[in-house]
């Protein structure tokens, strides 16, 4: 496995993931536009051409939001979403970040497992923020410290 920038080329594999894993995917366009924007970051996780998950944040200001972040079904339990989120993380201290943030829904324990061991805490919650099921979003941050060390909340 192997995480690089997402490009043109991997705009019909991560819109196929997206449409398999959430209720009110993203357009394949909607990534191309994405990835136009000079303030977004999206990478993929791949092996021998094949994407097997991707994850994407804009940032301003020192800011880093995470707006989606996908395994495919396939591939979930092997370290993909992991190797994902650690690449964002480190991208977003890469470019000075201040913090890391994203939301998730509180279901989905397996995420919020994952986003915990790798020291994002929870910091607040978003009401309704999830529709095709309603569900409140989980608001997760990580802070960065000037050494690059995260800082708890």
């Amino acid at each position: 496995m192997t995480i690089v920038p997402m490009t043109a080329g991997h705009l019909d594999q991560t819109a196929a993931i997206e449409a398999q894993c959430f209720s009110l995917p993203w357009s394949r366009q909607a990534f191309a536009e994405e990835l136009a924007a000079p303030n977004a970051v999206y990478l993929v996780c791949q092996e021998g051409g094949l994407v097997l998950g991707y994850g994407g944040m804009r940032h301003a200001a020192g800011e880093f939001y995470v707006d989606n972040i996908a395994v495919s079904p396939a591939h979930r339990r092997q370290g993909v979403g992991r190797a994902v989120t650690k690449a964002l993380i480190a991208r977003a201290r890469e470019l000075g970040g201040s913090f890391l943030s994203l939301e998730v829904r509180p279901s989905n324990q397996a995420a919020v497992a994952l986003y915990t061991r790798l020291g994002l805490k929870p910091v607040g919650l978003r009401k309704n923020f999830y529709d095709c099921p309603k569900e409140d979003g989980l608001i997760m941050t990580i802070y960065f410290a000037e050494e690059g060390e995260a800082l708890s909340c």
